[in-house]
């Protein structure tokens, strides 16, 4: 019998994982509220549901009697996933109590802090009024976020207590389970890392870290604006934090997944696992990764899930170097163009732009509002932080207001 994949969400990022399942021959079912999404469109089938809500999406599960079901790219619906594969006995990301502590940036931090690992100093609050209380206790710069929020949303550095009050509105308001957390900002040496990797069996088969880039002109200058591949992490950092993350894999009982994983060395020179969430990450890194290496996790995640056997995945160099940029509008308007000087000195692998001129396009708060993304290989590394330390040299996305 032909195997069913329930994908929840409907975001573009699903596309290849759809294009994978149906390549092995199996029929998609995606779910989410918002009909209109893109990957309905590819499905096989749609179906109406909140993904946040876990016992609705158990009983649409069951009906349609699936073989597997994940949230890749799409951070809200990761609990649910794991809480069907649970309920029904299907190829699960590992113990429900573990991708909770994952999913959850407060009980993280904790688990984190408990198990020794370096961790910046955080605390978790269910109101405005409790965290407003304790303003004068933390050492500025602090960083406010949702608990349960994803794309950045909601997420504000503060330099003083003045700053707190607006900040901790904007995280509630972003967050969906109505929690946020506040933690000391770590002062980052070089660039962060934000990537994906994979165990197979809880055991690490491919790791992988890269240079996060940031516009800071953007409405939200801590939405990730662009990706390169390798690291400015030295090897001895990216060691010791490849054996973090095994430990931490192996302290939650975790089996065989994709993961986003954020990481940063800090000034202190001491390295911190940020985020660690059992799907693929935003922003087609899965896809990047395939285009850098040759390892292809979506369809190792894919065929996992619905209960196949897994192709062998292992730990690949890349080849060449590589970014992407993630476009976006400097501020809300109507999309007139897109601008790349022939200047540019990198191969242009492809150009993915998701508006039209006329189309409305929304300044860049989170990553929802990105407009598509470019795919450069460069053929140094010297060559390729000129580019990207100067983008808007070569690069313009023009808006009529």
């Amino acid at each position: 019998m032909q195997k069913k994949l329930m994908l929840l969400g409907g975001i573009r990022y699903l596309l290849p994982v759809i294009k994978a399942a149906h390549e092995h021959g199996y029929y998609v079912i995606t779910a989410d509220y918002i009909p209109d999404n893109i990957a309905h469109k590819y499905s096989d089938e749609y179906v109406n549901v909140s993904i946040i809500d876990k016992e609705a999406v158990l009983k649409v599960a069951r009906e349609k009697q699936i073989d597997g079901i994940m949230s890749f790219g799409v951070d809200p619906g990761v609990v649910s996933a794991s809480y069907v594969q649970m309920q029904m006995g299907l190829p699960s990301f590992g113990p429900f109590e573990s991708v909770e502590i994952l999913q959850n940036k407060d009980k993280f931090r904790a688990f984190l802090t408990e198990h020794g690992f370096n961790v910046p100093k955080a605390k978790g609050y269910s109101n405005a009024k409790d965290a407003m209380a304790e303003a004068l206790t933390w050492e500025y710069p602090i960083i406010v976020k949702p608990t349960d929020a994803a794309g950045s949303k909601g997420v504000t550095r503060v330099d003083n207590a003045e700053q707190l009050k607006a900040a901790v509105e904007y995280a509630f308001d972003k967050s969906l389970s109505g929690h946020i957390i506040i933690e000391d900002f770590i002062e980052k040496a070089g660039c962060s890392s934000d990537t994906d990797s994979f165990s197979e069996d809880g055991k690490l088969k491919f790791v992988s870290f890269n240079a996060q880039r940031f516009d800071l002109n953007a409405t939200n200058p801590y939405t990730p604006a662009a990706y390169s591949w390798p690291s400015t992490f030295t090897k001895e950092q990216e060691a010791y934090l490849t054996s973090e993350i095994q430990r931490l894999i192996t302290l939650l009982g975790m089996k065989t997944n994709v993961y986003n994983i954020e990481t940063r060395i800090g000034t202190n020179g001491k390295p911190y696992i940020m985020e660690l969430t059992p799907r693929g990450g935003g922003n087609r890194l899965c896809e990047m990764l395939r285009y850098a290496t040759g390892v292809d996790m979506i369809t190792a995640m894919t065929r996992y899930i619905v209960g196949d056997s897994v192709p062998s995945i292992e730990q690949k160099p890349y080849n060449g170097h590589w970014a992407e940029i993630i476009l976006h509008a400097d501020e809300s308007g109507i999309f007139d163009r897109l601008e790349i000087s022939k200047d540019l000195s990198a191969e242009i692998v492809e150009e993915d732009l998701w508006v039209k001129p006329g189309d409305t396009v929304e300044s860049f708060e989170g990553a929802n509002n990105a407009i598509g993304t470019l795919v450069l290989r460069f053929q140094s590394a010297e060559v390729l932080e000129n580019a990207i330390t100067n983008q808007r040299e070569w690069l313009k996305v023009v808006v009529k207001r």
